[in-house]
């Protein structure tokens, strides 16, 4: 086989396997089954049938018509093919976006939530207006004047803080001067004599707190010990104690239940007391009227009334 066959070969191999490819393609695409939907914006500038459809940043199918509304002409209609199974739902958000600055408008619709309703084809897909560049331009010139305004406002601050920082400059000069720095010296030297004389005394105090912590935590160990030697007679001492208290509940509720068994015997006691003094009452009483009657047996005869 010569060489001019061989290569003629080749490309029709190669031509083969791009034609081989671009059917499976379009097979593939043509295949796939698209569901129409369609949302409402008031500003759609740039968007033009064919844009992309972006769900969550993902293309999944293009804008099939833009169009004024028919029932709302304020409004902006964009019909738009969506693969199937695309998860829109109610919780979704279409706006005009872009996939890149370089690029044209897209329609851009959020993952809205899962526990959402899913849309059903044809649906209308709630809708959030972008702001427009016409929007943005006033923005910014509205800023733009606040900016001079507030440029004016600092220049004329500036020039009075740039006033008070040279007075401050001055001032600083004026202290940090010569005069005061020999005084301020002329001070250091004064303490440090000062921090000379007094070094002596104020090691003296040093030793003398540091005897005192000393005794101060010796004092601390005895009063330690002393309650610890107390602890265990008190404890006894308690121990006692509840023990008696213990004793005296039973002492006592014997007694309520001796009292208790016997409290016939105490109302028949009572009941004979109040007799005898019932007696004892009318035997005073005959010794009043008749105390003769003590030391005779008869009562003597009444006397006669003398005629």
């Amino acid at each position: 086989m010569t060489t001019e066959a061989k290569v003629g070969a080749f490309v029709l191999g190669c031509f083969s396997v791009l034609a081989f490819t671009l059917i499976y393609l379009i097979n593939a695409q043509l295949g796939e089954h698209m569901v129409a939907y369609h949302t409402y914006l008031r500003y759609a500038g740039g968007l033009e049938p064919g844009a992309s459809v972006l769900f969550g940043g993902i293309e999944v199918g293009k804008v099939k018509a833009v169009r004024p509304a028919a029932s709302d002409p304020t409004k902006i209609e964009i019909l738009l093919d969506v693969k199937e199974h695309t998860p829109l739902n109610e919780k979704s958000v279409a706006k005009l976006g872009l996939i890149s600055v370089m690029s044209p408008a897209a329609l851009s619709i959020s993952t809205g939530s899962n526990d959402s309703k899913r849309l059903l084809p044809g649906a209308t897909i709630p809708s959030e207006e972008a702001a427009s560049l016409d929007e943005i331009t006033a923005k910014v010139s509205v800023v733009a004047d606040n900016a001079n305004g507030l440029i004016t406002e600092v220049r004329g601050e500036l020039h009075g803080i740039s006033g008070d920082a040279r007075t401050l400059l001055a001032n600083l000069n004026t202290v940090t001067g010569k005069p005061n720095q020999q005084k301020v010296r002329a001070v250091l030297d004064n303490v440090n004599a000062m921090l000379e004389i007094e070094r002596p005394k104020i090691d003296r105090l040093t030793d003398q707190l540091n005897v005192l912590s000393q005794h101060a935590d010796e004092t601390i160990q005895n009063v330690n010990g002393t309650v610890t030697d107390m602890r265990e007679p008190v404890r006894k001492d308690l121990a006692e104690l509840q023990n008696t208290l213990v004793q005296a509940k039973q002492l006592l509720a014997d007694m309520q239940v001796l009292v208790r068994a016997n409290d016939y015997k105490i109302d028949d006691t009572i009941e004979n007391l109040r007799t005898v003094t019932e007696n004892l009452d009318d035997l005073t009483e005959s010794v009043k009227q008749n105390p003769w009657s003590l030391v005779r047996i008869r009562q003597p005869e009444d006397r006669k009334v003398p005629k």
